[in-house]
């Protein structure tokens, strides 16, 4: 069950991130709009983090939260933001999902 936890915390660090994102191509009001759903989803993630940490490995938990959120928010980038979708790019995407998957397995 954290681990599921740990994921969802994940995704709302590519979420909170996102609105970050968003807050910098926003005009007038809307800024505090996305600067609102920045701090309510790093809260979120945070405590979902602090909950998932509560029984696996804080070095395990920590790396796989910050590899979800570093895939995603570069997958966003690419899909959303219009960042370069590089092949080198492409390519260490892959290596960092390889790696969040590799440290699920040796975890116990």
């Amino acid at each position: 069950m954290n681990w599921i936890i740990l994921v969802i915390a994940g995704l709302f660090e590519v979420a909170f991130a996102s609105c970050l994102g968003k807050a910098k191509e926003a005009t007038g009001n809307d800024v505090y709009w996305w600067y609102g759903g920045f701090i309510v989803m790093l809260t979120i993630s945070m405590s979902l983090l602090v909950k998932a940490t509560q029984s696996l490995p804080i070095g395990t938990a920590y790396a796989v939260w910050t590899g979800i959120g570093a895939v995603g928010t570069a997958l966003m980038g690419i899909l959303v933001f219009k960042d370069p979708a590089s092949f080198w790019r492409i390519f260490f995407i892959t290596t960092l999902i390889g790696s969040i998957i590799g440290l699920k397995a040796v975890s116990h």
